[in-house]
């Protein structure tokens, strides 16, 4: 089993920053990618960013130039620092990860981590 723990959330004036980590034990090899993802009331849960395990990096368009994905290997752990915070940010953020199965690709999924951005 794969166990997601993130933290980092919280409450932020607009144009700050935080950092959401989300460290990763269990079964988590063959690693496909982590990532993290959000979902705002009313909204559908929508990707913010992923890094594959060779370290390439996709961003939503809305995060791009503000928010940076990182890992380090060695933690198991997975960053998102988050610059130039809008309210439109606001959401509960999750951490995902994928390996490989025998039957493809599974999904897990972190418990989420509240991002406020208000004045």
């Amino acid at each position: 089993q794969v166990q997601l723990v993130e933290s980092g959330g919280g409450l932020v004036q607009p144009g700050g920053s935080l950092r959401l980590s989300c460290a990763a034990s269990g079964s988590i090899f063959p690693l496909v990618s982590m990532g993290w993802y959000r979902q705002a009331p009313g909204n559908q849960r929508e990707l913010v960013a992923i890094i594959s395990s060779r370290g390439s990096t996709n961003y939503a368009d809305s995060v791009k130039g503000r928010f940076t994905i990182s890992r380090d290997n060695a933690k198991n752990t997975v960053y998102l620092q988050m610059n130039s915070l809008k309210p439109e940010d606001t959401a509960v953020y999750y951490c995902n990860l994928q390996k490989l199965t025998r039957g493809g690709v599974d999904d897990d999924w972190g418990q989420g981590t509240q991002v406020t951005v208000a004045s």
